[in-house]
């Protein structure tokens, strides 16, 4: 179908910004197993709501940065954090993002999620 193609190349535009050469390599054992599944993934989430007008690829990293955050979901916010430097967003900014969680999310949720960043962003700069 012309529009799952037209879905997949803009969610293979976003991955890219957010990921490089690393994205829709199938790098994930998770992608190993199931390839179908993340290419529905790059189409429907990159494809058709990353690419929405609404909102700038940044305010969508930082949006996705808090929930995952929020959700506790520490394996995909390693990813969506190196996605949003890969974005240019400031360390500093999503540590700001993150300790801001725990206002919403509770504090748990924010050191959970502070703890993941140390991994990617480092602990002391």
């Amino acid at each position: 179908m012309a529009d799952d193609r037209a879905l997949l190349d803009r969610g293979l535009e976003v991955t890219k910004q957010l990921w490089g050469e690393r994205s829709g390599g199938g790098g994930m054992p998770a992608q190993k197993l199931a390839p179908d599944f993340f290419k529905m993934v790059t189409e429907f989430c990159f494809g058709g709501f990353w690419s929405r007008p609404g909102l700038d690829l940044r305010s969508r990293s930082l949006c996705t940065v808090a929930q995952l955050a929020a959700l506790g979901k520490t394996n995909e916010l390693k990813g969506h954090l190196m996605g949003a430097l890969n974005l240019g967003i400031k360390r500093e900014e999503l540590i700001e993002v993150l300790m801001q969680t725990s206002q919403y999310a509770g504090i748990p949720a924010a050191v959970q999620a502070l703890s993941a960043a140390a991994e990617v962003l480092g602990e002391d700069g």
